[in-house]
């Protein structure tokens, strides 16, 4: 019983006074825990934080607006209309779409209702579209904002 109090007291003893030296850029020590960390931590972390900027900067679907500014059977006076809107208008999207027989033709990512209008009065007073133009409540894209309050080029 003796021997195995020594014994005990010196393996207590040893736990107590052993302390690892590790002065490596993965290893910390705390009081007389050392936490190693594996190098592929880093790797996972680099790869989430890649993938979540991509995902940042792939367009949504919003609800929204676009005009439709044409649905008609005749297919050269489709494709006239969306050289002229394209040229005059780059910076808005065309949609077109053929649901036999007809041909639609859809512009513009709109969030807000009032900037469709805008753009709905302004194709009118120009007598570009020679008929109706209506407000299509659609799922639309978002194009994702940089950090500066841009919106990133395609």
């Amino acid at each position: 019983m003796n021997k195995f109090l020594y014994g005990f007291f010196f393996l207590m003893m040893m736990g107590f006074t052993s302390v690892a030296q590790v002065n490596t850029e993965d290893s910390v020590v705390i009081e007389k825990n050392i936490i190693h960390k594996d190098s592929r931590i880093d790797v996972l972390g680099d790869k989430m934080a890649e993938y979540n900027e991509s995902l940042a900067l792939k367009i949504k679907m919003v609800s929204g607006y676009r005009l439709m500014l044409l649905n008609t059977t005749d297919r050269e006076a489709a494709m006239k209309l969306r050289t002229i809107l394209l040229q005059q208008y780059p910076e808005h999207k065309l949609y077109m779409s053929f649901l036999a027989p007809y041909i639609k033709l859809k512009m513009g990512n709109f969030i807000d209702k009032a900037e469709a209008e805008k753009m709905r009065k302004e194709l009118q007073s120009l007598k570009i579209v020679t008929g109706n133009i209506y407000l299509v409540n659609e799922k639309i894209e978002l194009k994702p904002v940089e950090k500066n309050g841009l919106p990133v080029e395609d």
